[in-house]
């Protein structure tokens, strides 16, 4: 019975495996394009509604195994560039990024 439950294990591992692996989608990056950069590290956004989402960069070169180098096009520098994991990135497919701020007074009754 014990062999059984490793053996339906094993399969029922296998199983949900190749339908998380098939949902997975291969992205295209190619060197000029725009992309957001997410940004997991929650100490350099205190506020609540800033966004995760940080950028847009331009993909500098694809390197193999996922990583990509990117450097940030206000600073045209080349000492700005660095290499992330491509699985942080999500395509910009935008123009300009719009930094709206807005302050509300709030009045005493």
């Amino acid at each position: 019975m014990r062999m059984n439950a490793y053996e339906s294990s094993k399969i029922y591992k296998q199983k949900i495996k190749a339908y998380h692996d098939k949902k997975l989608q291969r992205q295209n990056s190619q060197p000029g394009q725009q992309v957001l950069l997410f940004n997991s590290r929650l100490r350099l956004f205190p506020g609540k509604l800033k966004s995760k989402w940080s950028g847009p960069f331009v993909i500098k070169e694809v390197r193999p195994h996922g990583f990509v180098e990117l450097v940030d096009p206000t600073t045209h520098t080349p000492e700005k560039r660095w290499i992330v994991n491509g699985e942080r990135l999500k395509i910009y497919n935008g123009g300009q990024l719009e930094r709206l701020t807005s302050v509300v007074y709030l009045n005493n009754p």
